[in-house]
């Protein structure tokens, strides 16, 4: 073997070495740490999904009791979403649903949605967006009181045909210049209110495992 193509072999060799002993590297820090980011992303949705709700309404793991929720055009979910269902001493008080605002400025908005057994919203948070910085992010609690304006309201309360901004003869208000993002926003919540009178009966139905709503 000539000396140039030993070199050759050797750097490959060693390379090789390398590679295997940086991949085992990569494989068993992510085995290690794949828990804890595991458990951080949960406790990340379990605050958000708090939120949602009134204080001391529930007392059960709302991560674990979670049901699926089937892809539906209602709540703009192009996948299957989950519905976390909060119960109190076994009771279910009220739901939080996934859903998707799909005509928002710069594209979908993602919300959770929570309501009440009897059909009034506890609470509304934006989980992720598009929306031009410093303007259409108002939608953000962190920024902007603007999405508690929701808390309490229902179909019958305004009526439904009300669910819309002001500008366009409904009750909810929105910032000069921006009205795409509420529009959107508002028309979401309505229609997860739609969804939670046509399937009310399973989304607080007695807790069994692995449950499905049906589409």
């Amino acid at each position: 073997m000539s000396p140039a193509l030993r070199e050759t072999v050797s750097t490959a060799l060693t390379l090789l070495v390398f590679s295997v002993v940086g991949a085992s590297l990569l494989s068993g820090v992510f085995t290690l740490t794949s828990p804890t980011i595991e458990l951080s992303v949960q406790a990340d949705k379990l605050a958000l999904v708090s939120q949602t709700l009134p204080a001391g309404s529930f007392d059960n793991d709302l991560i674990r009791d979670a049901i699926v929720l089937p892809a539906n055009p209602q709540l703009g979910l192009k996948r299957p979403g989950q519905a976390y269902v909060a119960r109190k001493q076994g009771n279910a008080t009220a739901v939080v649903l996934e859903a998707i605002a799909p005509d928002g400025y710069a594209g979908e908005i993602r919300l959770l949605i929570g309501i009440q057994a009897d059909g009034r919203v506890t609470g509304v948070r934006v989980t992720a967006h598009k929306e031009t910085p410093g303007l259409g992010d108002y939608i953000e609690i962190a920024r902007n009181p603007w999405i508690n304006q929701f808390t309490g309201k229902s179909l019958i309360a305004p009526a439904d045909t009300a669910w819309k901004v002001r500008k366009d003869g409904g009750v909810f208000n929105y910032m000069a210049g921006a009205t795409i993002t509420p529009r959107a926003v508002v028309k979401a919540v309505n229609k997860a209110l739609h969804f939670f009178e046509s399937h009310k009966d399973e989304l607080l139905a007695p807790q069994r495992e692995n449950r499905h709503v049906q589409s």
